[in-house]
């Protein structure tokens, strides 16, 4: 990582740097970038910004108040390993040019300000996130929308429906069947070689890697785990790591899909995310004769995550997709419940070890299209609001946690009060998000016809 002018000019001269290319993340969660020679780079950029249109922005600013300025955060400056030709990736923060600001709606400020609030606090002077991303590698994805046609199609080859493919020189098996796909060993895991070269350009990346392993699921399904960070940091990571993702996939003829759910009858993609709270050093989470060796502010940190949960999978589980994802029988959460080891409710208590370094709890319910900086914020409020206000998890029942895209927007809207605290989110921010999701997702998947509609109605 570097530290400064001076050390971007370091690794510009020592690394053979030709290109800068500066990022930032639009309110949904996508990388926007641009570009400029390395040789224009000049030091007061890190302190004048960068301009940019706004306007063209998914989520930012209205055509008429479109400028905007990049304030480039020189400790995320990295060689990109996605990159062939020698690139300096560095991360920014948007800044309200008129005001000098930071903009209210650049998800990365929502995030800082999160975790500024914890400190005002007092309650903790550290959190730790950990997610945990899963997704598919395919070997072909191809689909299709106008008003007289709709279609899909992906393909894997380790997928189980290849069985019986004709294959050029024979076909030599090794499929994986529908939700066996966990720590198989190669040939049934064809992907290992490419998720160890993705393990290797993200530690080039600084982004450090605990494990991989081939998912649950059969097509292609994949898991590599990044270590434990602060929340921004971890968020920062969450973005390099799709981006590396994805371009090293390619280079391997494949493609690289983080929808939550996009095979059919096999395990959708989570990023559950593990969660724990520090000061002086020591974990607050931990107890060792409470339950599961939770601390009674580890368990209201949970009963805030508990009821606030209708309201976080507006931001957790953003899509009309992550809804096929939130279903019982694939390990998906569905019960409104905190366990220790039981995967289906919305809070694990991981018992893997009796460190008291170790102990966390795991929120299950988002997904990999989320946007992790509102998400990180998001779940990191609720938990302050639980211990706040001694918020008790309910008893462990059986409460189902699925709920329709359009019904957990509106449960955001109604329930947002403890995101404003501290001024993290905005009503602006919140109005948007909601609204975007509305009108551009939920309300043209609604009018269109699915074609499994087809298969059930084309002869009523």
């Amino acid at each position: 990582m570097a530290n400064g002018a001076d050390e971007i000019q370091r690794l510009i001269e020592s690394r053979g740097i030709h290109m800068i290319d500066f990022k930032f993340t639009d309110l949904l969660g996508s990388w926007q970038h641009f570009t400029i020679p390395a040789s224009t780079f000049e030091h007061d950029m890190l302190t004048e910004g960068l301009g940019f249109d706004g306007s063209s922005i998914r989520g930012f600013q209205p055509i008429d108040q479109s400028d905007m300025l990049l304030m480039p955060d020189a400790a995320t400056a990295v060689v990109d390993p996605a990159c062939s030709v020698p690139t300096l990736s560095i991360i920014g923060d948007v800044v309200d040019p008129m005001s000098g600001k930071p903009y209210a709606r650049d998800p990365r400020r929502v995030l800082r300000a999160a975790e500024a609030f914890l400190k005002q606090t007092g309650i903790a002077d550290t959190a730790y996130f950990g997610p945990e991303l899963e997704f598919h590698l395919f070997s072909d994805l191809r689909y299709g929308q106008d008003n007289h046609s709709g279609f899909y199609t992906i393909d894997s080859p380790e997928a189980f429906w290849n069985t019986g493919k004709e294959e050029p020189g024979g076909n030599r098996g090794f499929r994986l069947r529908p939700k066996e796909g966990y720590f198989p060993a190669p040939p049934a895991d064809r992907l290992q070689d490419v998720r160890s070269d993705i393990v290797l350009a993200l530690g080039a990346a600084g982004v450090p890697i605990e494990l991989h392993h081939h998912e649950v699921g059969s097509a292609g399904q994949c898991e590599i785990d990044m270590r434990f960070a602060t929340p921004l940091n971890a968020a920062d990571r969450c973005m390099m790591y799709k981006h590396v993702v994805r371009n090293v996939a390619l280079r391997h003829g494949l493609t690289a899909n983080f929808m939550p759910k996009p095979v059919f009858g096999d395990n959708g993609s989570g990023m559950h995310v593990h969660q724990s709270l520090w000061k002086d050093g020591s974990n607050l989470f931990f107890d060792a004769n409470g339950y599961a060796m939770l601390s009674d502010m580890a368990r209201y940190y949970i009963g805030g995550l508990i009821a606030h949960a209708p309201a976080l999978l507006g931001f957790a589980a953003p899509t009309t997709n992550s809804y096929r994802r939130l279903v019982p029988g694939f390990e998906a959460p569905v019960n409104l419940v905190y366990s220790q080891r039981n995967r289906s409710a919305c809070v694990r208590i991981p018992m893997y070890s009796k460190s008291p370094k170790s102990k966390r709890i795991e929120f299950r319910c988002p997904d990999t299209a989320a946007n992790p900086y509102l998400t990180f914020a998001a779940l990191l409020m609720a938990g302050l609001d639980g211990i706040r206000n001694k918020i008790e998890p309910p008893a462990p029942v059986d409460k189902d946690i699925y709920e329709l895209p359009a019904a957990a927007l509106a449960a955001l809207e109604a329930d947002h009060a403890f995101l404003l605290e501290g001024g993290v989110f905005t009503e602006d921010l919140i109005a948007m998000h909601v609204g975007w999701k509305r009108d551009r997702e939920i309300a043209p998947m609604a009018m269109r016809p699915h074609p499994y509609e087809f298969y059930l109605y084309s002869d009523v």
